[in-house]
């Protein structure tokens, strides 16, 4: 009989710790004001389910959901394939492939408020680079700070431009990790292009692109620090996604409760999404 060995468990239970303190119970505290009302001096007021109901009846939150979602499936939309476009141009072997690598990091790199406030100075009509060239030399009227779809480009432009690499090396991973004996045996047998990426490829790179699609998921749907110092939510609401409008609600109006109650709805959502996600993209698998 196989003798189970439990005390691997002694290694894992700080993390699992770490986790708990981290997580739970700071969580335990946004369902304890989601399900309570408080004016200060730490006297609550029990409301049950009101703050949900109030919230689930609310066209404010359905809009910023909406923009949220929206936002989200632009940036995979774009994000995902020109990151497989950029890798399987990226080279093999030699000289230029720590070079390519290192580039394709360097945006990672940068703090996420750095990023907003680069990408705000770069396109303010007046003094940023892009806006003085695309008013003055280009003749293309854009102002960020009054047109919401300039902002959204502005936005999406800047996101891209940030976490692209993340799927570019991600599918690099996957693209080097193919043995050579898989691309001898397409060459023998006349393979295309085409037939090698769709066959060879992309098979081989379902599994990171399935991490990187729900990284980008889940980052993208509650990015904040960057659309906020960007744009700030503006002009009036056009870019305000639901995490902006959590924090608004909550810091700005401090109106806990019903924070509270959206936080764990946004946090359902994107629980519910990724499950989704992963239960489609491995499908195939579990047969």
């Amino acid at each position: 009989m196989k003798t189970v060995n439990q005390k691997g468990w002694f290694f894992v239970l700080p993390v699992l710790v770490l986790v708990a303190f981290n997580a739970l119970i700071p969580m335990m505290t946004v369902v304890n004001y989601s399900v309570q009302e408080t004016f200060g001096d730490n006297v609550f007021f029990w409301q049950g389910l009101d703050w949900f109901q109030q919230l689930l009846n609310s066209d404010r939150f359905y809009a910023a959901l909406g923009r949220q979602f929206m936002f989200t499936g632009i940036i995979l939309a774009i994000e995902v394939p020109l990151g497989i476009i950029i890798a399987l141009a990226m080279p093999r072997q030699g000289f230029w492939v720590p070079v390519c690598l290192v580039l394709m990091a360097l945006p990672m790199l940068i703090p996420w408020n750095v990023v907003g406030a680069m990408w705000n100075i770069f396109t303010l009509p007046d003094i940023g680079l892009l806006g003085y060239l695309m008013n003055t030399t280009l003749g293309i009227p854009y102002d960020m700070t009054q047109n919401p779809f300039a902002a959204w480009v502005t936005i999406i432009v800047m996101d891209v431009w940030h976490w692209t690499s993340l799927v570019v090396l991600l599918s690099y991973a996957g693209l080097v990790s193919i043995p050579d004996a898989y691309y001898q045996a397409a060459k023998i047998d006349g393979a295309s292009s085409w037939a090698v990426f769709r066959y060879i490829q992309l098979p081989k790179m379902k599994t990171v692109l399935t991490i990187a699609i729900l990284l980008r998921f889940m980052d993208s749907f509650n990015i904040y620090t960057e659309p906020f110092v960007l744009t700030g939510g503006g002009p009036g609401n056009s870019t305000t996604l639901l995490s902006i409008d959590l924090v608004k609600m909550a810091l700005g109006q401090f109106d806990l409760g019903p924070a509270a109650a959206m936080s764990l709805i946004y946090f359902a959502i994107t629980l519910l999404v990724s499950w989704v996600f992963y239960t489609l993209m491995t499908k195939d698998d579990a047969k």
